[in-house]
């Protein structure tokens, strides 16, 4: 999710989620593919839902499959990331799977952000928005 603030630029919406450690580990908004909803129809949707912002979608930023492990078994998960951009709402943390949400510089997101392959993925944000433009 993109927003473009003409005093502080580009910038991306992050959520935090707390581990079991206790730290807070940010990330890309991402979920699960409702019955009936193309991965597009369900970024939109989990954008929303994790962060408040109503987006559009701007281009694909890649897809990312990762297995992790939930109630005692490995779960594999594919995960189709959009770059979109800002069209409405109200940043928010109101997701009860949520613990913060932060408006982060574009520039900032490869410090900020928990996972290498998220980090990967938003290298190419910035060209696919100049060619946007």
């Amino acid at each position: 999710m993109v927003a473009d603030d003409p005093v502080t630029g580009p910038r991306a919406a992050l959520i935090g989620r707390t581990d079991r450690r206790g730290r807070l580990l940010w990330s890309l908004p991402k979920g699960h593919i409702e019955e009936g909803e193309t991965p597009e129809d369900t970024a939109v949707r989990e954008v929303a839902e994790e962060t408040g912002i109503i987006g559009e979608v701007v281009a694909p930023l890649g897809i990312i499959d990762f297995w992790f492990v939930a109630d005692g078994r490995r779960v594999h998960k594919t995960v189709h990331h959009f770059l979109l951009r800002a069209i409405g709402g109200a940043l928010s943390d109101a997701d009860i799977e949520v613990t913060e949400v932060a408006w982060v510089p574009l520039d900032e997101l490869a410090a900020r952000l928990a996972y290498a392959d998220e980090r990967a993925l938003v290298e190419r944000a910035p060209a696919l928005l100049a060619d946007s433009a």
